[in-house]
């Protein structure tokens, strides 16, 4: 592909400029060099015919684990890379919860050097807030800042030491970079396997109560008013937890917070069966909390969807239900199931949706990207909003299948994602 790019008559959706009409845009050299009516294509640029589609910054996923390094059978940076092209993202976050985690910086430098060598979409590694995500002692966070970490988190280990927490918060400042947090109190969930509930009563398995999560998400907003600190809360999931968020907001707190796919589109019934594909952490929860969720993410509260794709392998999800991992791949997945359920439906419009996938992710994490503006990177993604399809696993480019979505009809699809000015994946 040459240097240049001209995406020709694309409805333009690009809420950090508050644009949404049929324009052109020229990609030159990695970044955007113009946007606007009948741009004349420059000799040697590709011309890319965008009519019917929507042409928007690159998506950015600010919640993926890629497994590598020490579990490779799962994942590897370079399949999920893949697969985040493949489902319209142009940039990841990867989460450090690997083996061994990504607490110091040589680990971190592994991270950008094997996202660097995938050429797909860009990776940028998230440090651990503690040394061997062991809760006890600060990883150190500048030098891993140094070597490349937009932000820092134990996720998949709430760290339940409040000291500890506010000194991250008050630490991560110096970095300009938030702390990430998944908000869970162990001692009221662990040992517990989905939503405390009738549902869960009757499968006889031991559920988690919403509080087992609200109560870290006050304890995290209170540390972030009392620190400055920005706080960036992961997978929102309860109602209590979204007006938790909401009024920290209106209180001035520096708060972020993500909801994913599964939250706003999948209740706890999906569970029924004893279906592994659909235990999750936080587990899926009752009809009153998704729709809170998805209020959330309608009026802000909630500025991020994030996927939290968690790839396992076919036999580890295949176990018995109380041993099963928890989560499910995302990014391939994302654009149909938000189309489908969420803009379909009414609750956000395409707008709201890109700003949600690309804008707020880009801002959350101060990441380059999130818009279409000129001199800004190229990173754009082109979705067609009328394609119909299936999802069948056997189709993703990830390593691993374990999705509650298989079978699925959903309409609207990435047609193309363009990394830097360089298409790196088409349908």
């Amino acid at each position: 592909m040459s240097a240049k790019a001209l995406l020709k008559s694309g409805r333009v959706v690009d809420p950090s400029q508050d644009l949404d009409e049929i324009l052109d845009l020229l990609l030159v050299d990695g970044i955007v060099a113009s946007i606007g009516k009948d741009i004349s294509a420059p000799e040697d640029a590709d011309v890319i015919d965008c009519s019917g589609l929507i042409v928007s910054p690159g998506l950015i996923d600010v919640h993926v684990h890629l497994r590598e390094p020490g579990e490779e059978h799962k994942e590897t940076i370079e399949t999920g890379v893949q697969a985040a092209v493949a489902g319209g993202y142009t940039a990841v976050c990867a989460m450090p919860n690997t083996d061994p985690p990504i607490d110091d910086p040589a680990a971190v430098g592994f991270i950008v050097a094997e996202g660097r060598k995938a050429q797909a979409a860009r990776v940028y590694p998230v440090g651990c807030i503690s040394v061997q995500r062991a809760g006890e002692n600060l990883a150190p966070i500048g030098e891993m800042v140094d070597a490349g970490a937009v932000a820092i988190t134990d996720d998949g280990n709430p760290v339940m030491n409040s000291g500890l927490m506010r000194l991250a918060l008050e630490y991560a400042q110096a970095f300009g970079i938030p702390v990430a947090d998944h908000p869970e109190d162990l001692g009221l969930s662990a040992g517990r396997h989905m939503n405390e509930s009738i549902v869960s009563t009757r499968l006889g398995l031991a559920g988690k109560p919403n509080a087992a999560e609200e109560v870290h998400i006050v304890r995290d907003l209170l540390l972030a008013e009392l620190t400055g600190g920005q706080i960036h809360l992961q997978h929102i999931s309860t109602e209590f937890g979204v007006d938790a968020i909401r009024q920290a907001k209106a209180r001035g707190v520096r708060v972020t917070a993500e909801a994913s796919p599964h939250h706003l589109v999948l209740t706890e019934e999906a569970v029924e069966g004893y279906r592994t594909e659909a235990k999750m952490n936080p587990p899926l929860r009752t009809a009153k909390d998704v729709a809170a969720v998805r209020a959330g993410l309608a009026d802000g509260s909630l500025d991020v969807i994030a996927t939290d794709h968690a790839p396992h392998h076919y036999d580890e999800k295949e176990s018995a239900f109380e041993d099963a991992p928890n989560g499910l791949v995302g990014l391939e997945t994302a654009i149909g199931i938000i189309m489908t359920d969420i803009v379909s439906e009414g609750v956000i419009d395409i707008a709201t949706m890109i700003d949600r996938m690309s804008c707020g992710p880009a801002r959350a994490f101060g990441l380059p990207g999130g818009t279409l503006s000129e001199g800004a990177v190229g990173d754009v993604t082109v979705i067609d909003p009328d394609l119909g399809w299936t999802v069948d696993p056997n189709a993703f480019r990830s390593k691993s299948q374990n999705t509650p979505f298989t079978g699925r009809e959903l309409k609207g699809a990435p047609n193309r994602t363009i990394v830097g000015g360089r298409t790196v994946w088409t349908r």
